[in-house]
Formats: C-alpha cells, sequence, structure tokens
C-alpha cells in the first residue's frame, strides 16, 4: 500500500509563488533596512554575499568548460548555432558603445580635481601584450584553467575537448550531455540562493568604510559612465537587436535587465554571472547548442560597458591635463578600447587595468595613468556594478536576438 503523498509544507509553497526577481528585490531592500539597524555586524549577514558569489564563481568554470565540449560534440554538421550573427552583434554593440562614451566626454567633459593614490597593480603597457596574455592564457594547463578560473583557456580547450569527442561513441557522448545536465543542475541550487546572497551583498556595500560618501568626489564622471551605458542598454542595444529582427526589442530588453542585470550589478563578476544567463537563456527558448557557446563566449569578449569605462576615464584624464585631441586620436582609442575590452577579464574591476594603455595614446604617463586606475576603483561601488549589469545582460540579449527571440520570458 503506497504513502499518500505528503502535502508540500505552506511557508515553502508560499515561498515558492513568489516570483524569483521580486524574491532578488526583497532580499535587496532587506539588505539596506538591516544595514541600517545593525550597522556594526561583520560575520553572519556579510557571510551571506560571499558565499553565494564564492559558489557561483566556484561552479561557474567547470560549467562554461562542460557545456562548451557537450555542445561541440553532440553539434552535426547542418545544425544552426547562430553564432555568426551573436559575434556581430557583440562587436557592433562594443563600436557604438566607444563612439557613443567617447561623444559623452566631449558633450559632458570630466575632469580629476584630485587624483587617487597610484594603483599597484601592473597594466598592460600595449595592444601587443594583450594578445599576447590571450594567447597564454588560451594554452594555459586546462586543470590550471579550470582551478584559476581561467576562462579564455577553459573556452580553448573546451572547444578542443569538444571537436574530439565529436568522433566518439554516442554513449560517450551521452555521459558527457549527462554531466552537463547535472552541472546546470548543481548551479540551479546555487542559485536559488540569490536573495540571500544579495541581502549579503547589498549589506556589505552600505556599512564598508565611508559607504557611498566616497562617491560624492567623483560624482560628476560617474554620472556620465552611468548615463552612458544606460543609453547603450536602453537604445543602442534595441536599435541593433530591432535592426537584425525588425521587430520590438523591448520586451527582451526589459527580460534580460530584470533577470540578468540586477543579479549581475551586486555580484560585480561576468564569469559568476555565467549560470544566471544560461538559465535565463533556457527560460527565454534559446536553442541550447547556441546559449551554451555564445554564453560563456560573451563572458570574455562582450565587453561594451568596459569599453565605456576605458574612454570616459581617459578623457576625463586628457582633459584634467589640458591634452587637445584630434578626431583621428580620439578614433584610434575607441578601436583600442574594443579590443582591449575584449581582453578584460570577468571579475570585479577587470576593466580599469586597460586605462593606462588608452592613456598611452595621447602620451600620458603611466604614473599618471595608475593613479587614473586609483580613481576607478574608489567610484567602482556604482561605475564597476553598472558596467557588469550591462556587459552580463548584453550576452542573453544578443543570443536571444540571433535566434530570432524578441519576447520576454513564457511562463
Amino acid at each position: 500500500m503506497t504513502e499518500p503523498a505528503k502535502a508540500p509544507n505552506p511557508l515553502v509553497y508560499a515561498f515558492n509563488k513568489i516570483p524569483f526577481i521580486l524574491q532578488v528585490i526583497i532580499g535587496l531592500l532587506v539588505g539596506i533596512l538591516l544595514a541600517v539597524i545593525f550597522p556594526s555586524d561583520t560575520t553572519v549577514l556579510p557571510m551571506l554575499g560571499t558565499l553565494f558569489v564564492s559558489a557561483l564563481k566556484a561552479i561557474a568554470p567547470l560549467l562554461v568548460f562542460v557545456l562548451v565540449a557537450a555542445a561541440i560534440a553532440r553539434h552535426s554538421k547542418g545544425t544552426k548555432t547562430n553564432m555568426k550573427p551573436v559575434l556581430a552583434m557583440y562587436f557592433i554593440s562594443m563600436g557604438l558603445a566607444s563612439v557613443l562614451a567617447l561623444a559623452m566626454s566631449y558633450i559632458f567633459p570630466s575632469t580629476f580635481t584630485e587624483l587617487a593614490t597610484a594603483a599597484e597593480s601592473a597594466a598592460p603597457q600595449g595592444i601587443s601584450e594583450v594578445l599576447l596574455n590571450f594567447l597564454r592564457q588560451a594554452v594555459d594547463n586546462p586543470v590550471n584553467a579550470l582551478l584559476t578560473g581561467n576562462y579564455v583557456g577553459l573556452l580553448f580547450w573546451g572547444i578542443i575537448f569538444g571537436l574530439l569527442f565529436r568522433s566518439t561513441h554516442d554513449q560517450t557522448k551521452m555521459v558527457l550531455d549527462d554531466l552537463a545536465k547535472t552541472v546546470g543542475g548543481a548551479v540551479r541550487i546555487v542559485i536559488r540562493f540569490a536573495p540571500l546572497g544579495v541581502m549579503g551583498l547589498v549589506y556589505t556595500s552600505c556599512t564598508a568604510d565611508g559607504g557611498f560618501a566616497n562617491l560624492l568626489n567623483y560624482l560628476h564622471v560617474l554620472a556620465v559612465l552611468v548615463v552612458t551605458m544606460l543609453m547603450v542598454a536602453l537604445i543602442i542595444n534595441p536599435l541593433i537587436v530591432f535592426a537584425y529582427t525588425r521587430r520590438n526589442p523591448f520586451p527582451l530588453i526589459f527580460t534580460c535587465l530584470g533577470n540578468s542585470a540586477i543579479t549581475a550589478f551586486f555580484t560585480r563578476s561576468s564569469a559568476a554571472n555565467i549560470p544566471v544567463n544560461l538559465q535565463l537563456c533556457e527560460r527565454l527558448g534559446v536553442p541550447r547548442e547556441t546559449y551554451s557557446i555564445s554564453i560563456p563566449l560573451g563572458c570574455t569578449i562582450n565587453m561594451c560597458g568596459a569599453a565605456v569605462t576605458i574612454i570616459v576615464m581617459t578623457m576625463a584624464a586628457v582633459n584634467t591635463l589640458g591634452i587637445d585631441t584630434d578626431f583621428w586620436s580620439a578614433l584610434l582609442m575607441c578601436i583600442a578600447a574594443v579590443l582591449c575590452a575584449c581582453g578584460t577579464s570577468g571579475i570585479a574591476g577587470g576593466s580599469l587595468m586597460l586605462i593606462p594603455l588608452a592613456c598611452s595614446i595621447f602620451g600620458i604617463s603611466n604614473d599618471i595613468a595608475m593613479q587614473v586606475v586609483g580613481i576607478g576603483f574608489i567610484i567602482g561601488v556604482l561605475q564597476d556594478s553598472t558596467e557588469t549589469a550591462l556587459n552580463s545582460s548584453s550576452d542573453v540579449v544578443f543570443t536571444a536576438a540571433a535566434c530570432g527571440i524578441t519576447h520576454g520570458i513564457q511562463d
């Protein structure tokens, strides 16, 4: 005699009925409230955010490698992956974002009245060094790439392994596919804790030394950065999607902003947001053969927000030093920003370390450029969060658009 099925816990049932994005917003508001009530808590609440981001970063490298390898292994000749239009939209968006950032820097010029302490980290000194570092990361030991989160190496070896798996038996491909589903299941478990993670991250931001007061001295350049990125997200990207699909792009845009950009804003890591984007693509109905490749790839090369940051910060340094800029020098900087943005890491603050490269085009010394980087870290509370939100959500926007999908989530 079979036992009757147990009724679901009323609290669990009620919690699951709340839309996930609303759960995240509730976590955000609770985090702010707790920061006001318990501003001195340095253990439990901050740990929630740390554990959430650490869990995402831990599973993301394995997820990228397995998904890319499995997607290529099961790909048959003639199967449409839509990667060409995805890549085209990635680079068009970065190019237009660079030009917009340059225009905003001319219309609303920013200056730094005082320079922050010079940063100590080394920055690339030229495009050749960026490309060389890219190649070095690509041929990194695959085990080391997995341990260190080297996504360029994981993409490279994932493609190699995937191509080789295509000639194996069907049973082997099924095992690889099952492994990809298992890792994806682990990711979904981690994502369910996003409301608690966001609560901890917001609490940490609100109770950090100086809080948001540190942004006041650099409010103008911060406003130019954030407004430019919003224009990319709400004007340039929708125009690109409309030009390709000839459909209303805003249901897709708002869906991606609400479901991808918010989590990316608080994790400040495109790499950590990969699992969120993969799940969103699945909910949108994007073919797995496409998103399992384009999303990890976009985390590495689709950096329109990074291009905006590099240009606006560099032009602020140019204005501060009173350097005259001509159109061709500025255009060269736009091109360099797009190329360099493709080499930025998917971690918090990755784009700031490429500012000295753009500054070198105008003859600005590395010492001064690194002081600009220091200022970037000061305003990074909002700048880097907004940049990551734009970068990561754009990956889903262009992946879905390349597959002809412009609707929101279909419940």
